[in-house]
């Protein structure tokens, strides 16, 4: 009887191979392949029936014919599974063809059919058995190696081997003379070839470089008998020195690329070609250069000259010249190099390569010789700017500025007699023409950085609108006011607005030469500009989205243009614009104590009617910084012992403003409101609690005495409401501050007992009584409170 787990598998396959639906055919492979993965030799060996002995079969019944055919019911059973297991070979070569499962799963379906088949083989198999079994074996061996799993090829190779040896014993056995025992081995070495060429790649891709080599080696010296496989094997092992060499592994790569080239010259008939002859040994020049350029020199330069024999190519003679120039080959030995390929056609973009190769490893006379022999070869080329510039680039790098001018002079003179760089061209001599004026700019050489921006001007037309022209002008107006020529920059900044009058960087060259000639209101009009455009989230500059930090930073850079130049009144209004935008808690803060400090110095020099204005933008400020407190509890970097210095300085300035405007009821009212709202985010120590409380107190007894002033019936009503509303507050900080010392003298107590019975008693209210009952019950009341609520109640 079949093993259980064989007829499994059978059932599995039958049901794959009726089935149309992808995501179904996936998870049927997949069972497959581990169900057959388990099957033992056991399962196929169970299916075997016990031999008939030997003899003549007797004369049989129909009943006995009957019983024989049920005896060899287990062999017809496993006929079934091998004819299954070919139905499902051929199935998942038609599907993959149609995409319908992909490598990994026909290389999963292969090994499940070949599975089966070779457990189906029996003892002594015919020869179109084995012969099939040894196809199957290989291309499942090869197929798991395509795929990266190189170590599930190893039993099948094996398997296919040993058929091998078992077809060649069976033709050997039934042979007919020295004739045809050559023919069977020729027959035979053919597959013998190719399984020993999959051992080595398999062995390569598991790193088993001993392995490989053999395997290669017994390859090597079947050619002489099939030497149509030359090409095929001098390319394997250049796969295979590929391969090492991306892995970095430079002695076996050189290796197999020897090999692969000393394979290619075995029979010219069949070899790779010289072209492929010359790649191979460009790469084994490159793996002896990489490997270690000064111990296999010798080997480079040799693999790369017998490349340029092969076949000539800008590739071999680039990486001959990159040796030389590596091994500190004299000048003499490196135009040699250059001048192999001189005669022979080569791109422009080559040229410049090897040029610049020559120039980065300071060989300049070589280098600058063969520039200079270039365009002669391309005057034809619309891209023989690109020579020019690299000339350009190079005089440079090597301080030859004015030669380096002198070239760019005359580009400038083609540019209008003709001769004009192609687009691309000329927007890389641009960034070389602003990369060297920024070089100046650093260095303070501000009229020069202005002769590198004018060659720059000078590819433009008149009226031209373009935003590069507009950074342009601005770099010239920066050195401009540096060199105090203001009419200059003046003009410049005129042509930057012209081409782009909704940059922020543009407003502020306006800005600065506003403060430059102490324009404080054209200033002010600038930094405006600046603050709005700064929140414009769409606004672009040189195609690039100004983001936050731009606008923050130039305002901030505002700020300290005009603090730096005594201007007062301008760095108030950049510090203002800063403190709406800035996002990172520390730089805010900074800002709004500046600001703070700004107005109060202002204040100290202005009259009492002028007051009334910056009053509010304190209030403003100090506003801003509690909101700022009470959002910086989500930022990471922003500690809580920042957070409390913070709050201390922002609280105490609140205090010292109200205490200082006593004179103006109201603003005192909202500075100590302010003083006590930012001392919510300190620790409530003792010397805090009491500056709560204060706070508190006064601010009701500002609501009270303005409720006594001729008010409206509601307004009274508002600021009484708001005055019992401090009293509660306070109520609460003076039960605590109470448990933490004597406060015996304190007059806090008598103060919220008259403070809210004045409150409570104007606004009619019903608790009046309650309060008056805990009056009575406190012996410790003075005489004088109770007669001046004696005194209220009667008014």
């Amino acid at each position: 009887m079949v093993g259980a787990r064989l007829a499994a598998v059978e059932g599995l396959v039958r049901e794959l191979l009726k089935e149309e639906a992808p995501s179904r055919i996936a998870a049927l492979t997949e069972e497959l392949f581990q169900a057959a993965g388990s099957i033992s030799e056991e399962d196929g060996s169970a299916a075997e029936v016990e031999p008939r002995p030997p003899g003549p079969a007797p004369l049989s019944s129909p009943s006995e014919e009957t019983g024989r055919s049920r005896a060899s019911g287990p062999r017809a059973a496993l006929g079934q599974v091998e004819e299954g297991a070919v139905s499902l070979w051929n199935w998942a070569v038609t599907k993959h063809t149609g995409s319908v499962v992909n490598d990994e799963q026909r290389a999963k379906l292969r090994f499940v059919a070949c599975r089966l088949v070779c457990l189906c083989e029996g003892s002594d198999p015919p020869e179109g058995t084995i012969r099939r079994q040894i196809l199957m074996c290989m291309k499942t061996g090869k197929g798991w190696i395509d795929i990266g799993k190189a170590d599930l090829a190893d039993g099948f190779l094996e398997i296919a081997m040993s058929s091998i040896e078992k077809l060649y014993a069976k033709l050997l056995k039934g042979s007919d003379g020295e004739a045809d025992i050559h023919v069977h081995k020729a027959d035979v070495e053919k597959n013998l070839f190719k399984v020993l060429s999959y051992q080595a790649e398999s062995a390569v891709a598991q790193g088993d470089f001993q392995k490989a080599v053999m395997c290669v080696q017994r390859c090597k010296d079947m050619l002489m008998k099939l030497p149509k496989e030359t090409c095929y094997l001098s390319i394997l092992c250049y796969n295979f020195g590929v391969e090492t060499y991306e892995w970095k592994r430079y002695e076996q790569s050189s290796f197999w690329l020897s090999q692969s080239y000393d394979i290619g010259k075995m029979d010219m008939k069949y070899s790779v070609g010289k072209q492929m002859q010359a790649k191979v040994l460009r790469l084994l020049a490159t793996a002896y250069f990489e490997w270690d350029c000064n111990l296999y020199l010798d080997k480079a330069l040799k693999a790369v000259s017998l490349a340029n024999q092969e076949n000539l190519h800008p590739a071999g003679v680039f990486l001959k010249v990159k040796i030389l120039l590596k091994s500190g080959a004299s000048d003499e030995d490196i135009s040699s190099a250059v001048a192999e390929f001189l005669h022979h056609e080569m791109s422009l973009d080559f040229c410049l390569n090897t040029a610049k190769l020559l120039l980065d490893h300071g060989r300049e006379s070589v280098g600058f010789d063969f520039l200079k022999s270039v365009p002669e070869r391309f005057e034809s080329s619309p891209d023989l700017g690109k020579i020019t510039l690299l000339h350009v680039e190079f005089l440079l790098q090597n301080k030859r500025e004015l030669l380096a001018k002198q070239k760019v002079e005359e580009i400038i003179i083609g540019h209008y007699t003709g001769k004009q760089l192609l687009p691309e061209a000329l927007n890389r001599l641009h960034i070389i023409l602003w990369d060297r004026a920024a070089k100046h700019y650093e260095a303070k050489s501000y009229s020069e950085a202005l002769h590198w921006y004018n060659y720059s001007v000078s590819f433009y037309t008149p009226g031209q609108i373009d935003q590069n022209l507009a950074k342009l002008q601005r770099n010239m107006a920066s050195c401009y006011l540096h060199l105090k020529q203001v009419d200059k920059a003046k003009e410049a900044v005129k042509e930057a607005e012209r081409c782009d009058p909704n940059s922020i960087f543009t407003k502020f060259c306006v800005y600065k030469i506003a403060v430059m000639e102490k324009d404080t209101d054209k200033a002010v009009e600038a930094v405006t500009e600046m603050g709005k455009l700064a929140e414009k989230s769409s606004q672009h500059e040189d195609k690039l989205r100004v983001d936050e930090n731009t606008g923050t930073n130039l305002l901030s850079l505002a700020a300290q243009i005009a603090l730096e130049n005594e201007q007062q009144v301008v760095a108030i209004k950049a510090l203002e614009y800063l403190s709406e935008h800035l996002q990172d808690c520390r730089q805010l803060f900074a800002a709004l104590k500046c600001l703070v400090r700004l107005m109060l110095s202002k204040f100290m020099a202005e009259n009492e009617e002028k007051r009334d204005e910056d009053i509010n933008s304190m209030l403003t400020y100090l506003t801003l910084a509690h909101k700022r407190l009470a959002e910086s509890f989500t930022e990471e970097k922003f500690t809580g012992d920042m957070r409390i210095l913070e709050a201390h300085w922002f609280r105490k300035v609140a205090w010292n403003l109200a205490v200082q405007f006593r004179g103006c009821p109201e603003k005192m009212r909202d500075f100590f409101l302010l003083s006590f709202k930012l001392s919510q985010f300190c620790p409530s120590d003792k010397a805090v609690l009491i500056a709560q409380k204060t706070c508190l107190l006064m601010a009701a007894a500002v609501d009270l005495e303005m409720g006594r002033q001729q008010v409206t019936p509601s307004e009274q009503t508002e600021l009484l409401t708001q005055a019992l509303q401090h009293l509660q507050a306070c109520k609460e900080i003076w039960k605590v501050l109470k448990l933490t010392g004597d406060f015996a003298k304190d007059p806090t107590d008598t103060l919220l007992l008259l403070y809210e019975f004045e409150a409570r008693s104007k606004l009619n209210d019903p608790t009046l009584h309650n309060l008056m009952e805990s009056v009575w019950e406190q012996p410790q009341t003075e005489v004088k409170t109770l007669e001046i609520i004696a005194y209220d109640w009667s008014l």
